[in-house]
């Protein structure tokens, strides 16, 4: 066995086959081992400067859980370096090993398959006491990789069949309820024995130390909890239409106070996504939220997956309490760092660039006449002109008729115009006959990948007086005349405008939120990026880094606006 493990965790695969594997879906996305790698060295440095400088791979009694582990590669990764820094305190590698793998390092596969895939990873067999295995104290399959089939519990159904229980028993079966722990569709996810679940057990449980005690015994307690959690559910939805379930990973995991947690999960969560405000709140007011390693593609942590708005790593440390050193990553460039606390004065969201934090506070101490607060008042937000969705009662998949007739008015819709009566209009009947701006609430892009730089918003343009739209775009107004209708359009397409609402827009849906930090201006002239980076003290770097993240846009107030 020594030889056999020597040479299973020994560096320098070629090649490492967890490099190779393809994504099983949108909520099982696998963590590249070089990526897993960044993480613990980040958890080891923060280990160290708590600890006196020990090294965390030195000591054997600390204790590691992924629950929610695919490949088993962050495991894998941990034994290596477990193997390596215990090396005095157990000198003889079989026992060293065996000690690692029975004593320190756990995990909960989300699925069957990648239960036997994580144990393949760790114990060298999809056995953990098979003949291949490296270790040799397990008198079971499993090992420390559990996995058991877990049910959802469904609740609040309204639709029900009549059917029969295992017994054969006729019973009165809902079919459209929600589980009550991850809210799962039943019509999507009840579907039989032959297909998983994807009801994760380290979420389906109120008591989550209760389960952990279950599964690995009454004094255990994880000093680290590492991982890559799912997304979303798995359940019909797709990319921003999809509930997030992560926040629910996390907050289980906070439940169990581990010494220290880690894990990669999507950035929306900084300004936006379903069902994410307390999560969000929690996140940024916990100053036990250290580091946030934040990746503005998520493509160049997860080659090959679309994931619309990016990725991070965060670390929390229970006992340590402090500012939050922030990195940024964009390309190849070295990244953007700064020590600084989560939450703004005056803001409700995570301001995710550190250079735009910089050019944020500019611009509201020249509006607000103070230098902390983030927080525009009212009057002079740009958010108090614009719509919410859906902004005269017309749904986006309406279609005027093609022929004006007496009292009708123009709707923009969904690929072009069309006409209505105005008697139809049920929302903003005073926005009618004023001049506003229309802009598309999806803003454009590259498939369900981030690209920069982009234009934030999509092409906006005027609006004039017997007009409306259905809710394909959004309406800003009302504005006094063309003029001021064509300035304020001017003032959209500039980049430090589209700037502001970058730094509150969590996805490609650009509704009225997004416009919060935006202020009004005087609408009596052409508004252009050199006159508010006068008016708001722009630095030269700061006007590099706003060009670096936005696409310029072209003015032609007789066509609205066009991209370069």
């Amino acid at each position: 066995m020594t030889e056999q493990a020597a040479f299973s965790l020994r560096g320098g695969r070629n090649p490492d086959v967890l490099t190779c594997i393809a994504n099983l879906s949108n909520d099982e996305v696998f963590t590249p081992p070089e990526f897993a790698n960044r993480m613990l060295d980040n958890m080891a440095t923060v280990w160290a400067a708590a600890n006196k400088g020990e090294s965390l791979w030195a000591n054997p009694d600390v204790t590691f859980l992924d629950p929610f582990t695919k490949s088993g590669v962050f495991l894998r990764e941990i034994t290596t370096r477990l193997t390596k820094g215990l090396e005095e305190a157990i000198p003889e590698l079989d026992k060293r090993v065996d000690h690692i793998l029975t004593k320190q390092v756990f995990g909960m596969g989300i699925t069957d398959l990648t239960s036997m895939l994580a144990r393949r990873s760790l114990y060298c067999s999809k056995f953990a006491n098979g003949s291949h295995s490296i270790a040799r104290s397990f008198d079971n399959k499993a090992g420390n990789i559990w996995f058991e089939r877990t049910e959802h519990s469904w609740l609040g159904g309204t639709e029900w069949v009549i059917t029969a229980d295992a017994e054969g028993n006729r019973i009165k079966k809902f079919t459209d309820g929600k589980c009550e722990h991850c809210g799962a569709s039943q019509k999507a996810l009840d579907r039989g024995d032959d297909l998983e679940t994807h009801a994760y057990a380290f979420i389906h449980t109120a008591d989550p130390k209760a389960l952990m005690q279950e599964l690995f015994g009454d004094d255990m307690q994880f000093d680290v909890i590492i991982g890559n959690p799912p997304y979303q559910l798995d359940d019909g939805g797709y990319g921003t239409s999809a509930a997030p379930i992560y926040q629910k990973f996390v907050e289980q995991a906070k439940k169990l106070e581990p010494r220290l947690l880690t894990m990669v999960i999507p950035s929306r969560w900084f300004t936006g996504g379903k069902g994410l405000d307390d999560f969000r709140e929690s996140m940024l007011t916990d100053t036990r939220v250290r580091t946030i390693d934040d990746y503005l593609s998520a493509s160049d942590v997860f080659p090959g997956v679309g994931l619309k708005g990016g990725v991070c790593y965060f670390l929390w440390d229970r006992d340590n309490k402090g500012l939050c050193r922030v990195n940024t990553y964009f390309k190849d460039e070295a990244p953007s760092t700064a020590t600084r606390q989560l939450l703004e004065q005056g803001a409700d969201v995570f301001i995710r660039f550190n250079e735009g934090l910089s050019i944020l506070q500019k611009v509201m101490a020249v509006e607000t006449g103070q230098d902390k607060s983030l927080a525009l008042p009212t009057g002079k937000r740009y958010d108090e002109l614009v719509s919410s969705l859906r902004p005269f009662g017309f749904r986006t998949f309406f279609k005027g008729r093609p022929n004006k007739v007496a009292g009708d008015v123009l709707v923009y819709q969904n690929g072009g115009t069309g006409y209505v009566a105005r008697t139809e209009v049920t929302s903003n009947k005073h926005l009618i006959d004023s001049w506003k701006i229309y802009v598309g609430r999806a803003a454009p892009g590259t498939g369900n990948k981030d690209t920069y730089p982009h234009r934030i918003i999509s092409t906006p343009f005027i609006g004039e007086p017997k007009s409306i739209s259905t809710e394909t775009y959004l309406c800003i107004g009302p504005f006094d005349s063309k003029e001021a209708a064509e300035s304020a359009l001017s003032y959209m397409s500039c980049r430090l405008t589209r700037m502001l609402i970058l730094l509150h827009k969590p996805s490609a849906d650009t509704t009225k939120r997004v416009y919060t930090f935006v202020p009004t201006q005087a609408w009596n002239q052409t508004w252009t990026d050199e006159a508010l980076y006068k008016k708001y003290g722009i630095t030269e770097d700061e006007i590099a880094f706003i060009e670096k993240m936005v696409r310029p846009m072209d003015l032609d107030l007789l066509g609205g606006v066009v991209d370069e």
